[in-house]
């Protein structure tokens, strides 16, 4: 037998269903990041979810993404924020999860602490998709993300390959410095690929 062909990735610029979104590959998590978590490095890390594999790109209609739910560091995190007009989108990136990940996916989204799961029909270049997702339950439009934080959602978004324009409104949404200095340190460390998550996610939940 020969060596089996390199999987093609769903972007929005491809018209081919990969083989991986094939009932070969149902057995699979199909789930939707839209925030920090699109970026890979992060997503894959140990201590979340290593077998996140990305399998295309997409938006959710009727939806925007804001940057105010709750967190216990003081600052805003995404939301993809219901708003059922048809124009307004979120983009986001399709990963396929091992289902025994699923609750270190949980633990991570903040499930049951201030998001809650929630089914989305992605569209995608070769028609929609149904995964899952993570929404806030809790808000306040007053808050802002930290400066780090921005930065890994901006980065996930430009390693995807997500619309120029929506990449560009990313990195022009305000943003704040993090005043503590080892969480600010440990995360950016984390965009460069120089410290692991783990040591990330210890820092934002001691604050």
């Amino acid at each position: 037998m020969g060596t089996p062909p390199a999987r093609r990735m769903e972007y929005l610029h491809e018209g081919e269903v990969p083989r991986s979104l094939r009932a070969g590959g149902m057995n699979k998590i199909l789930y939707f990041a839209y925030g920090s978590n699109m970026l890979s490095r992060r997503l894959r890390a140990r201590n979340r979810t290593p077998s996140a594999t990305a399998v295309g790109t997409g938006f959710v209609t009727g939806r925007r993404l804001t940057f105010d739910k709750v967190t216990t560091d003081g600052s805003g995190k995404c939301d993809a924020e219901l708003t059922s007009t048809t124009t307004d989108r979120v983009y986001g990136v399709l990963y396929e999860i091992d289902p025994a990940e699923k609750p270190s996916l949980d633990r991570v989204e903040g499930l049951g602490a201030g998001y809650r799961e929630e089914p989305v029909t992605v569209v995608t270049g070769s028609g929609t998709r149904n995964a899952t997702t993570y929404v806030a339950t809790a808000k306040e439009p007053a808050l802002r993300p930290y400066d780090w934080y921005k930065a890994l959602v901006v980065a996930g978004a430009v390693e995807h390959g997500l619309p120029a324009a929506y990449v560009e409104w990313l990195r022009t949404y305000e943003s704040h410095p993090d005043p503590n200095a080892r969480r600010r340190a440990q995360n950016e460390q984390v965009l460069f690929g120089a410290e692991p998550q783990a040591a990330a996610d210890a820092a934002e939940r001691r604050g």
